[in-house]
């Protein structure tokens, strides 16, 4: 509130126009010396246009022009702003002009002589150098590193600074060997790099990295103090000093023990801190903890504190002295010493915690506003990234932020490409307008009482908290939430209560010490006090519960600040008025009600031969739907389930706040009796109809009228629910019981005989309370046997007794479903195993027959569990192990990669094996297209080996396409394609994709993109080892004769030694026509390998018999999991059909809708779904 110090007349010129305009004189900030409103216009005979930014006006005869000029009042505003900061004058401290405080400039003279006397007799808490600061008390505060024993000391590679970086850190060195901040070590165990930044004036940072360090230090739990709380309780204070410890962190002591672990290089040498370096992890929770103790009784009351930033605030101007006085005796007693170059006295606003804290309220950082204003337009997602950053900082400023900001959050998600967009340029420069005049933030009083509006938008919601100031209503806090997929199809209704949650979360100190009056249309009130609703609803009514949070309808919404929080969403009810009132003169919207809009009911009741039921649907004024449905637990006629759902819906509507009903049937006798136009002449009809007229009482208007049932096939559907399966039913709907008919005035009392049906119990109660036994003497033997386990109480309760704990409670078969899912899922259930939940329901003093063999089956067949059950690493199917009869016939095709760039921006190698020679054909790839796997074949398996008959791959792309099947079909190849998921499916080849990597990685040392020049060694090595399947190597297999190898040159063998050509040619056609032979023994031996491969797999298999019809899960692969769920995502998916069998251990499925699912899945990857 600014008050006027009064008023002045003064001329003013306007070109050759001079008029005399009435001033009122404010002491407050503005850009501008002068602001002209209506008296100077109505004077000037000028007509104004903002639109066009002119102001035309009458001179001599002709029509003048004035014009706006947006670059002078953007110049304007911030040399305000600097003149603004600029509010502090230097004070030397003696002669030494180094030496100086810096004093508010705005001090009356009395005040800032006092201030300044004060100061120089406290010159010894300042410090101008090291020297000066003698350091805190090891025995009050002492940094402790705690560093994890198990940890491994570990010292890092030295870095090759500039000769600028350099010798800033010799500098830095001298500077801390002078002050005794650093000690010279040898032999260090951990040893870290400096980091060298350059600072806003130009000079040098010098840093230690302490990376290694800070990951085997524990983080210390000291809570930090929430900055919201802090700038709150700074607000308001007419007098205030920010003060500033000089190298705060190096006046705290490093422990002696911790002292070497920081040690780190510089180009003269080790040196280790003897005091808490900057960087380290709990460097910030040691100091903070170190002036909560020096602070404490001051704390909140004089003085506030986050970590090294410390404002010391007074409620009245002559009490300011006294209060530092208080503070520099603690500073002197600790021996904490501030600098004074960085400390502010006797100020009335000024920079906290990112913040301008002064004595209206909060406001923004003019730093921050710059650095928004001078951004240039996005170029590239990282930058994007980088202005939402610096909205956060802001959102507590920004009205409904998620809206505004929403194209920029839009832009990030984006996977397809970065482009900055109109929305995103229209939003940019709106929030450009915005941040132009930002709004000033209240802070509350103790106890006061806050009103909150909300702001409901299709993606987002958002709340502002506000505070009455003398009839002015300003913003305190504003909080915006974007919505996530689920949360985008709520209703309005509860995306309003979703607004008021998430501010809860947000705000919690807020709602925790204010009583909060939520300003709105909607019927939060009722609704969330209502017991109709469940699910969401419910949980967000008890957690709202907890605060003291009160609904109010909207009457007025005063501040322009507030404009665009004016409506929730549509709401065509209400209408913002006219000119209400001026207020200096700005005028002030008052939004009332100027129409009441009807809730329309729509009800049905159906009776049949299966049940009773009742749908209702409401539409409230503002288009909200609610849809309920009811089972009638009684028996009831078709009328009275009619007139059931009228009462029903009348009561549901009066709870929810409506006064205005328009209800409509497709019953024509309930709605003529309701209306006059028919009798009820049944006794039960003129109850009901009784009923109906005591409760259009409540009502200021009620009308029923008579539809078409096909115009009521929605309310029909809802009835009908409870004994017929409703399609396409929108949104949720809930489904509860009515278990008895409404009250109805004057009917009779009617007696119900409710028993449980027969079950184990019956007879030893029996024989428990009158000494009956069955007729059957074997039966009569087993109860008068097992009798004494059990006791019977006055209220004939059956107990068992117990070797273990109490007596416990013995439980119907018809109860003993709803106690497990109570135990298993309820609101203390964990979904705990078959033979934990039945050792639960025992602790908890339950018995029942058969308990633990029922919670076992409760378990198995629980949705949750089975879908978050542990994967099955236990083979689920027998091994069958691919054969193939003769060399070439069948091959093995992957692809392997990606490895580092190579030439020609290779990356991939696609591999081919045969599964009879195991012989290797690989080329590297740049692409991995169905094109590139074409030439592959064609150039090193067909044109070498001849037409395979067999090609078995994965489902990839370039495997699986139309082009790749129809080349392979018109060469007459047979494609065959592993199960998903199921790499051994084509195992052949995924272990010479093995060997391929692994013979890479131990050729290659630093030089990883020379990995093609490698490969063919790789191969090589492969092709003439022999294979432990064929007990030959794969080039024999092929040519009939082992290799000739290098090493034969240096080392001769016998058949190099005995070399010469016409023997060679001899033993050659010998060798190929015993190549047969040998190709017949390679058969028997990889038969016999397959048969030990076998019994090996299959000794841990244990099966899942399947087949067609049957439910199964599917296991949840890597690139089906949603980023969002991390490590709380479940295993498992579906339920899925089998359909068919699609060969040994794979299936064809379907979903339930019976749409299938491409390709079969591998048993390994499926487990049986119980229901």
């Amino acid at each position: 509130m600014v008050t006027p110090k009064g008023q002045i007349r003064l001329p003013v010129q306007t070109g050759a126009e001079i008029v005399e305009v009435n001033f009122i004189v404010v002491d407050a900030y503005s850009p501008y010396t002068a602001i002209m409103a209506r008296p100077w216009i109505h004077a000037l005979e000028a007509v104004t246009s903002t639109l066009h930014q002119k102001v035309k006006y009458p001179s001599r005869g002709q029509v003048e022009e004035l014009r706006g000029d947006q670059a002078m009042a953007r110049k304007c505003e911030g040399l305000a702003e600097e003149i603004r900061c600029e509010g502090l004058d230097r004070i030397a401290v003696n002669d030494d002009p180094e030496k100086f405080f810096q004093v508010g400039s705005e001090l009356p003279s009395q005040e800032k002589e006092e201030l300044v006397g004060f100061l120089r007799e406290n010159v010894d808490v300042f410090a101008w150098d090291a020297y000066d600061a003698p350091g805190v008390d090891p025995s009050f505060i002492c940094h402790h590193l705690n560093v994890n024993p198990s940890s491994t000391p570990k010292k890092q590679p030295p870095r090759r600074p500039s000769k600028e970086h350099a010798s800033a850190v010799r500098d830095e060195v001298a500077k801390l060997k002078r002050a005794g901040a650093i000690k010279e070590v040898f032999y260090p165990e951990w040893l870290a790099n400096t980091v060298v930044v350059r600072k806003k004036t130009g000079k040098w940072r010098v840093c230690v990295d302490f990376t290694d360090l800070n990951k085997a230090c524990p983080k210390d739990p000291f809570p930090l103090p929430r900055i919201d709380r802090l700038v709150d309780a700074t607000v308001g204070h007419p007098r205030m000093s920010f003060l500033d410890a000089f190298q705060g962190y190096h006046q705290i002591p490093l422990a002696p023990d911790d002292q070497e672990k920081t040690a780190f290089m510089t180009p003269i040498g080790n040196y280790h801190y003897k005091v808490m370096p900057f960087g380290l992890k709990n460097a910030g929770s040691t100091y903070q903890r170190m002036m909560t103790r020096m602070f404490e009784p001051q704390l909140g009351k004089i003085i506030e504190i986050y970590i090294d930033d410390m404002v010391v605030k007074s409620k009245r101007v002559s009490e300011h002295v006294g209060d530092l006085g208080a503070i520099f005796a603690i500073l002197r007693k600790h021996w904490l010493r501030l600098n004074a170059s960085k400390c502010s006295f006797g100020v009335g606003f000024g920079k906290f915690l990112g913040y301008m804290v002064t004595h209206r309220g909060i406001e923004v950082s003019p730093d921050q506003i710059k650095a928004i204003n001078s951004l240039q337009v996005p170029r590239n997602p990282k930058e994007v990234q980088k202005l939402t950053g610096m909205i956060a900082a802001l959102n507590r400023f920004i009205s409904r932020s998620a809206d505004r900001c929403r194209p920029f959050y839009l832009l990030i998600n984006k996977w397809k490409g970065f482009e900055w967009s109109e929305d995103c340029a229209q939003a940019f420069q709106q929030l450009k307008d915005y941040l132009s005049r930002p709004p000033i933030m209240s802070s509350p009083e103790a106890d006061e009482v806050l009103f909150a509006y909300i702001a409901v938008a299709s993606h987002a919601v958002s709340l502002v908290l506000i505070r009455d100031d003398n009839g002015m209503q300003r913003p305190v806090y504003y909080v915006s939430k974007s919505l996530h997929e689920a949360e985008v199809r709520y209703l309005p209704l509860e995306k309003a209560i979703l607004a008021i949650v998430h501010a809860t979360r947000k705000l919690p100190h807020y709602f925790q010490a204010h009583t909060v009056i939520v300003l709105t249309q909607f019927p939060l009130r009722a609704v969330l006090r209502s017991a109709d609703y469940t699910g969401r609803i419910a949980m967000w009514s008890a957690l709202l519960g907890a605060f003291d949070i009160k609904y109010m309808p909207r009457s007025s919404v005063k501040g322009q600040v507030l404009a665009d929080l004016v409506a929730e969403f549509a709401e065509p009810f209400l209408e913002t008025m006219t000119e209400k009132k001026a207020l200096d003169e700005k005028s002030v919207g008052v939004i009332s009600a100027v129409e009441t809009r009807p809730w329309k009911v729509y009800v049905d009741g159906a009776a049949n031969q299966r049940g009773s039921g009742v749908g209702i649907v409401i539409i409230s004024p503002d288009g909200a739907a609610i849809e309920k449905s009811l089972r009638l637990g009684f028996s009831a006629t078709n009328n009275e389930a009619e007139y059931e759902a009228l009462l029903q819906g009348m009561m549901m509507v009066h709870r929810l706040g409506g006064t205005v009903i328009e209800a409509f049937s497709d019953s024509r006798l309930v709605v003529g009796q309701v209306m006059g136009e028919l009798e009820a002449r049944d006794i039960r009809m003129q109850e009901y109809l009784g009923q109906v007229k005591r409760l259009q009482t409540n009502f200021e208007s009620f009308n029923l009228t008579h539809i078409p049932r096909s115009v009521n096939t929605h309310a029909d559907s809802l009835a009908t629910l409870a004994t017929s399966s409703a399609h396409n039913l929108p949104r949720m709907i809930l489904v509860e019981d009515l278990a008895r008919a409404s009250p109805i005035s004057g009917n009779p009392a009617r007696v119900h005989q409710i028993r449980k049906s027969h079950c184990w119990m019956d007879p030893i109660k029996n024989f428990l309370q009158s000494d009956v036994l069955p007729e059957e003497k074997l039966e009569a033997d087993k109860i008068r046997r097992n009798a004494p386990r059990f006791w019977l109480s006055e209220d004939h309760q059956l107990y068992r007794r117990s070797y273990s704990g109490p007596y416990l409670l013995c439980v119907h078969p018809e109860e003993s479903e709803s106690l497990l899912e109570e135990l298993h899922e309820g609101t203390c259930g964990s979904h705990t195993g078959g033979r934990s939940l039945a050792h639960r329901a025992l602790t908890q003093g339950y018995w029942w027959p058969n308990m633990q063999r029922e919670a076992q089956e409760y378990a198995k067949k629980c949705d949750q569990c089975q879908r978050f059950a542990p994967n099955i690493h236990q083979p689920g199917g027998v091994l069958n192990p691919l054969s193939n009869p003769w060399p070439f016939a069948q091959w093995g095709l992957d692809i392997v990669g990606p490895f580092p760039k190579a030439a020609g921006n290779k990356r991939y190698i696609i591999v081919g094996t045969d599964y009879f020679t195991k012989w290797v054909e690989a080329e590297p790839l740049a692409n991995i297209r169905d094109v590139d796997a074409q030439k592959f074949i064609w150039k090193n398996i067909i044109t070498r080996f001849g037409i395979p008959r067999t090609l078995i791959s994965n489902n990839g792309l370039q495997f699986d396409s139309k082009s790749f099947r129809k080349y392979c079909h018109e060469l007459g190849i047979i494609n065959r394609y592993s199960t998903p998921a199921y790499p051994q499916g084509n195992g052949q080849v995924e272990a010479v994709n093995k060997v391929i990597v692994n013979g890479l990685k131990k050729r290659l040392d630093e030089a990883k993109g020379r990995w093609i020049e490698e490969l063919p060694h790789v191969l090589w090595t492969y092709r003439t080892t022999p294979r432990r399947s064929t007990g030959e190597t794969p080039f024999s297999l092929t040519y009939g004769a082992e290799a000739v190898l290098p090493i034969e040159n240096n080392f001769p063998t016998l058949r190099s030694a005995s070399f010469t050509p016409d023997g060679n040619d001899e033993l050659l056609e010998r060798n190929l026509d015993l190549a047969e032979e040998r190709r017949e023994k390679a058969t028997i031996h990889m038969a016999y390998y397959h048969q030990k491969l076998r019994q090996g797999y299959d000794a841990n298999v244990k099966l899942r018999p399947l087949g067609p019809g049957d439910l199964v899960m599917r296991k949840v692969l890597g690139s089906a999991k949603k980023p969002s769920w991390g490590k709380l995502g479940p295993n498992w998916e579906g339920p899925y059909r089998i359909t068919s069998v699609a060969g040994i251990g794979a299936y064809y499925l379907e979903d339930l809708d019976e749409k299938a699912v491409p390709r079969p899945w591998n048993v390994n990857n499926l487990r049986r779904y119980y229901y």
